[in-house]
């Protein structure tokens, strides 16, 4: 049996990159998994792919009436939900932080904060009555060792942390568990948007600031994503980990 056997789990931003990795972890492991993101496509491609264990389901995690919906269907389809991981995320292109349009400045927080406190709002109150659970956080190393010019992104990270911290405090009296990853640059869709452009120098420039040598893979954040959402981390709450390979050090 997997260490998530028989565990309902939903995963936003889940069609792709650390998502998508940490849906298979997870599917692995004995969990039926929602795949929440707004390409819809990739989602039920993703859900095709792994079979009768996932569930695609199209939702704007910006949106409080997709939350909504989206809460309502995974326990309609797959049960109560045991395990919340938010991932959705989305950055910005490198810039001087005085530059940074409005409107994206807008769409960071959205996508980046306020889609935490929109799940935790249709989420939370199963498990207070059920007196468990586990949310996972996926934050970045860029909340405790920003880089320059990604300065936006960053302050969301950290709020990301913080909040991990105070939702652990107030949620483990109802034995529910609360915790973050903070990844360092990984291969995934947003790696372009955080180098400025693809290229070997840029991929050269980021792998020679991580210590071990090598960009995050989804597959290492779905590892860490797997033990802090199990019983064998039953006793961890309230931490950042970093899967960093030492670029934090």
């Amino acid at each position: 049996m997997g260490t998530l056997q028989d565990k309902v789990a939903v995963v936003t931003g889940g069609a792709s990159g650390f998502g998508a990795g940490i849906v298979r972890r997870f599917v692995a492991e004995g969990a039926r998994v929602a795949i929440v993101d707004v390409n819809g496509v990739d989602a039920a491609a993703l859900a095709a792919e792994i079979g009768a264990a996932a569930l695609a389901v199209t939702a704007d995690v910006t949106q409080d009436a997709d939350m909504a919906r989206m809460a309502a269907a995974v326990s309609t389809a797959l049960g109560p939900i045991d395990i919340l991981v938010n991932n959705a995320g989305i950055g910005h292109l490198p810039q001087p932080m005085e530059e940074l349009p409005e409107d994206a400045f807008d769409r960071i927080g959205a996508v980046n904060m306020k889609s935490v406190y929109l799940t935790a709002r249709h989420i939370v109150p199963g498990m207070r009555a059920r007196g468990r659970g586990a949310i996972l956080n996926i934050a970045s190393t860029g909340g405790v060792s920003p880089r320059p010019n990604l300065t936006w992104y960053n302050a969301s990270k950290g709020w990301m942390i913080a909040a991990t911290r105070a939702m652990a405090i107030e949620l483990a009296p109802a034995g529910v568990r609360v915790n973050a990853i903070n990844p360092v640059a990984g291969d995934t869709p947003l790696l372009s948007t955080f180098m400025g452009g693809e290229s070997p120098e840029h991929r050269a420039r980021i792998t020679a600031s991580i210590p071990l040598g090598r960009l995050s893979t989804p597959a290492d954040i779905a590892a860490a994503a797997a033990f802090l959402c199990s019983d064998d981390a039953s006793m961890i709450t309230g931490v950042a980990m970093e899967v960093d390979g030492g670029r934090c050090l």
